[in-house]
């Protein structure tokens, strides 16, 4: 694809839709979760560009579950190379994610998930950073929806992921890539000549987003072309009626 053809199709979402939440204001302190996937790695490869764009701090860190053996050893050194390749500071962050999940009494990605957040938000205080940026796209902001349909969620449920929420008292939580999708993402890191690492534990069907994702959404799409969009929407409007704020002022972005 030529880079004028992806301006059009993909760059131009992604600064529109930054522009309309005021996600990176100038000078800010941006802590950026990355997995070492194509998502996460479009994600710390556009941080850097706004960064030079806006005068913003970056730094990358990777949370390393303690689980996938080797596999996860490899996530962790591709994230501390492209740290190197974009010129950011990165750094490993370690969770016993078994432990966590026993502590818990649930699953797995529950406690994941949980462990994650501590993670990122212990980091972005100490290193006094204003925001969490993470890769969640549009393929995961309609799935979220959908899951929450299946779990009969309530209308605040339905909102999904909002561009921003609050992650710790004074952190704010980003989400820079909601416009555009998981395909687009991919299409990104090849453009910039990305490599990025696959989760093989996405494809596990055990897990109930893994089968909406893999299953469910794909033939939706087929017979609705569009649904992932519609679905973005749904949740914007689900937000917007439940109270939450549709679009992020100026003032609220800087705090």
């Amino acid at each position: 694809m030529k880079r004028s053809e992806f301006a059009a199709r993909v760059w131009s979402k992604l600064v529109a839709f930054e522009r309309a939440h005021a996600l990176l204001p100038e000078g800010a302190r941006v802590l950026a979760a990355v997995s070492g996937g194509a998502d996460s790695t479009a994600l710390a490869h556009f941080l850097a560009q706004m960064a030079r764009r806006r005068g913003l701090t970056v730094e990358l860190l990777h949370i390393h579950h303690g689980l996938r053996g080797r596999d996860a050893d490899r996530d962790a050194q591709a994230v501390l190379a492209l740290g190197r390749a974009l010129g950011l500071t990165a750094r490993v962050a370690r969770a016993d994610v078994r432990a966590a999940a026993a502590r818990r009494g649930g699953g797995l990605e529950d406690a994941g998930r949980a462990e994650r957040y501590r993670l990122l938000a212990a980091r972005a205080r100490r290193g006094k950073f204003s925001s969490v940026a993470v890769g969640h796209h549009l393929d995961d902001q309609a799935e979220t929806v959908l899951l929450h349909l299946l779990r009969g969620d309530s209308l605040k449920g339905l909102g999904a992921m909002a561009p921003r929420r609050e992650l710790a008292p004074g952190v704010s939580l980003i989400r820079p890539l909601l416009a555009i999708t998981r395909e687009q993402t991919r299409l990104y890191a090849r453009v910039h000549g990305l490599a990025w690492r696959e989760d093989r534990s996405n494809a596990d069907p055990r897990f109930l987003r893994n089968w909406v994702r893999r299953e469910v959404l794909p033939k939706l799409e087929r017979r609705a072309p569009g649904l992932r969009e519609r679905l973005s929407r749904l949740a914007e409007h689900a937000r917007a009626a439940a109270g939450q704020p549709a679009r992020a002022s100026s003032t609220s972005a800087a705090g």
